[in-house]
């Protein structure tokens, strides 16, 4: 057993605080916020490797975070749900490496605008229902969720003397760990009122931009964003008009729904996810972020690759 800190209350700093305590650290998180302000608290959070590489580490990771996400599935208080939907793409030679951690896929149905869609069952989180569960979780688990702002992983080891500490920041660990390697990738969402929707769509290759559809129980999660590099965390009036544009002719059935909310987030980008060690501190030091728009899509599986590394 050890004394692990966790920089970071995402869903990321939250999976790998939970994997800590079980495998018997006695854990604490510090963070700036809590999750439902995170950036993971405005994710369509859908499983799908979104805006990272697809190499095997990501899709290994993918691949064990589905499986954990599918047994909460049969927990109504996680949130999650399992749910059938539709990959289009536009491209003669799409990427579909992603297949190998889902279980079962299949041809969509030919499209009148001439794209082609992989059809299959993945799990969907209600990011309000599932961040409060997996909270509540962690606490009851024995670990303790500080709010404070980290300025310096040095200075938290020197107070605290931790046997670890772990970097699970998002957007924010790349300052802390001096990398250059990381950018914000700026998604902006508008919610609709559900007219009844149980399957999701994306369109990542939609000629007018980024595209997708994610039905929930109380709303539509509709985007979406793409903005390497775009620190604006505004609502740009401009851009949610032409997201309504793109997935009411998408989604048809949309058409008439009122804007029940409206979000931006800064995804944490990366050239590639990174989870290891971390040279030049005085106490071990682990780094875990990086996931692009798969923060929940690689959560469990990466935790599980931290828990592994402090033994």
């Amino acid at each position: 057993m050890g004394n692990v800190t966790v920089i970071g209350a995402g869903v990321i700093g939250l999976s790998v605080a939970q994997e800590l305590v079980t495998a018997g650290h006695r854990v604490r998180i510090l963070a700036a916020r809590e999750a439902a302000e995170s950036t993971s608290g405005v994710a369509a959070a859908i499983w799908f490797p979104h805006d990272v590489d697809h190499s095997d580490s990501v899709l290994a990771s993918a691949a064990v975070t589905y499986r954990r996400l599918e047994e909460l599935a049969a927990d109504p208080r996680t949130g999650v749900h399992m749910r059938p939907g539709t990959v289009l793409s536009r491209h003669p030679e799409p990427d579909t490496a992603w297949t190998a951690a889902v279980p079962h896929t299949e041809p969509a149905a030919a499209r009148p605008d001439g794209a082609s869609g992989i059809r299959c069952t993945v799990p969907i989180v209600e990011t309000g229902d599932y961040l409060a569960w997996l909270r509540d979780t962690v606490v009851a688990s024995g670990v303790r969720i500080e709010v404070a702002d980290v300025d310096s992983v040095a200075a938290v080891i020197e107070r605290d003397e931790p046997d670890a500490v772990v970097v699970a920041a998002g957007l924010r660990s790349a300052a802390l760990l001096g990398d250059d390697e990381s950018f914000p990738i700026r998604g902006q969402v508008v919610r609709l009122a559900n007219p009844g929707l149980t399957e999701w769509i994306t369109d990542a290759e939609n000629p007018e931009g980024l595209t997708y559809v994610v039905p929930r129980s109380r709303d539509v999660v509709c985007g979406g964003t793409g903005e390497t590099g775009d620190w604006n965390e505004r609502i740009d009036p401009d851009t949610e008009a032409a997201i309504l544009r793109r997935v009411r002719a998408l989604v048809p059935e949309l058409a008439e729904q009122p804007v029940l909310s409206r979000a931006v987030g800064l995804r944490p980008g990366r050239s590639s996810v990174r989870v290891g060690a971390v040279d030049g501190f005085a106490r071990p030091v682990f780094a875990c972020y990086g996931h692009g728009g798969a923060g929940f899509t690689l959560s469990w599986g990466d935790a599980a690759r931290i828990a592994a590394l402090i033994s």
